[in-house]
């Protein structure tokens, strides 16, 4: 939640922070959001960790973050 007049700023940085990732990871992982909607938690949780670590860029992504590093993203498989 934020204060009205600061709503703009805040859309602002979070679309600059959306933007700033990968554009293929991004589109991958709308495919297990939708549907592991349908799944119970436990099915979801394996379906999307399998999915994400069959990729470049989210291998990338977990690795820059327990580095604690800036990714470099390959718009990848």
């Amino acid at each position: 939640m934020v204060e009205p007049e600061r709503l703009a700023e805040t859309v602002e940085a979070l679309a600059a922070g959306i933007a700033s990732k990968s554009a293929y990871a991004l589109a991958l992982g709308k495919q297990p959001f939708y549907r592991q909607l349908q799944m119970p938690i436990s099915d979801a949780y394996e379906y999307s960790g399998e999915l994400a670590v069959a990729h470049a860029d989210a291998r990338e992504g977990i690795g820059a973050f327990v580095e604690k590093r800036k990714p470099v993203w390959r718009g990848r498989k």
